[in-house]
């Protein structure tokens, strides 16, 4: 029982609680960068976000061209926006790409380093104020320390973190999801689904961490069958939203495992979304895990209320739908890209590099 929790952001969540909540904002400072992509335009978010700044008399300059995987090149873009603009918070809006940019700005502006010194850690607890307005449900980075971007040296994604990339506040209303297509939805969904799971079967878990987890796959899971169908409403959407935080929570303080790391191979490569990439490796990491006999997957099966694991995988198989075509050559050849990265350590289990290549096979339906 000895642990550590911390989790220093402070959640307002309801409808229409960034213009109800705003007034939270004038803590951060005089003028705030934000920083976004095109959507948020178009479902509301940008405009309520516009409203609460004016109400507080602060002032903004708009950062709009994130991309999804977000770059270094993104990166330096929005803190030379900054720097010009006289910034001196942020307030980020989307999902985790925008995010994740956000939080490496944030950090990157008062602690300078070359392309080279970005990935190589050590970061002070030291960054810009920020405020995230999360507009998918799935990635949980509006609570978490972790910054994900894409690392072309290393050809893969990799985090950087600092106890101070939590953002001061994250402002949770799932009316900005409406018009998410199913695509998004769902792989959202498996995102922090897979986060949840991942949580549970981390060396890292703590019983604070494990009970976020289990009421997070306890909210998410019934709702995936709605979410593969597009008949979401505006509750069930906050309640997603809530859920995904939940997870967010949880790998803020276990961090992600195999299925994270070996999942970004799939998404460098061969541009999978980041999600979708996690959901089609989690049900044969759980299957593995099982054989195993690690116990925490009769409590992840008794969470989400599916009965088996069998149950769990077909879920998600519903979800997927028809599979990337990808050749057993290169997938043998992720799996050992994959044992290079950190998270495979952190895995309750450890998968063998064998073990890793047979988790890549099944996944895309070969036989070992």
């Amino acid at each position: 029982m000895e642990f550590e929790y911390y989790m220093p952001t402070k959640i307002f969540c309801g409808r229409d609680c960034v213009t109800k909540r705003g007034e939270a904002l004038r803590a951060l400072g005089k003028h705030a960068l934000i920083v976004t992509g095109k959507s948020s335009a178009k479902n509301g978010a940008l405009a309520d976000v516009y409203a609460a700044l004016d109400a507080n008399g602060q002032g903004y300059t708009l950062f709009d061209r994130v991309t999804p995987n977000p770059t270094v090149g993104c990166v330096r873009e929005g803190i030379a926006l900054l720097e010009s603009a006289g910034a001196d918070f942020i307030v980020a809006i989307g999902g985790g790409s925008p995010m994740d940019a956000a939080k490496a700005i944030a950090t990157l502006a008062v602690q300078p380093r070359t392309d080279e010194e970005i990935f190589a850690g050590g970061y002070r607890a030291e960054a810009l104020p920020m405020a995230h307005v999360p507009t998918t449900a799935g990635t949980g980075s509006e609570v978490t320390p972790y910054s994900i971007l894409t690392n072309d040296g290393a050809q893969t994604k990799t985090s950087i973190t600092s106890p101070a990339m939590f953002p001061r506040y994250a402002f949770l209303d799932g009316k900005y999801m409406n018009g998410l297509s199913r695509a998004t939805t769902v792989n959202t969904a498996m995102d922090a689904l897979s986060h949840a799971v991942e949580g549970v079967l981390s060396r890292n878990a703590t019983p604070i961490s494990d009970a976020l987890a289990y009421e997070s796959m306890r909210i998410l899971y019934p709702l995936l069958p709605a979410a593969g169908g597009e008949r979401l409403t505006t509750d069930e959407r906050d309640f997603l939203l809530y859920a995904s935080a939940l997870a967010g929570m949880t790998i803020a303080q276990s961090g992600t495992t195999a299925v994270h790391g070996m999942g970004y191979a799939l998404t460098y490569f061969h541009h999978i979304d980041h999600g979708r990439a996690n959901g089609l490796l989690l049900g044969e990491m759980l299957r593995l895990c099982e054989d195993k006999g690690l116990p925490q997957v009769e409590k992840i099966v008794k969470a989400c209320g599916c009965g088996s694991v069998d149950n769990f995988c077909a879920c998600l198989s519903d979800l997927i739908g028809a599979k990337e075509k990808i050749s057993r050559e290169e997938l043998i050849e992720y799996a050992a890209r994959a044992m290079k990265n950190k998270n495979i350590k952190k895995s309750a289990y450890e998968p063998t590099q064998a073990e890793a290549e047979r988790l890549y096979l099944r996944s895309f339906g070969y036989t070992d």
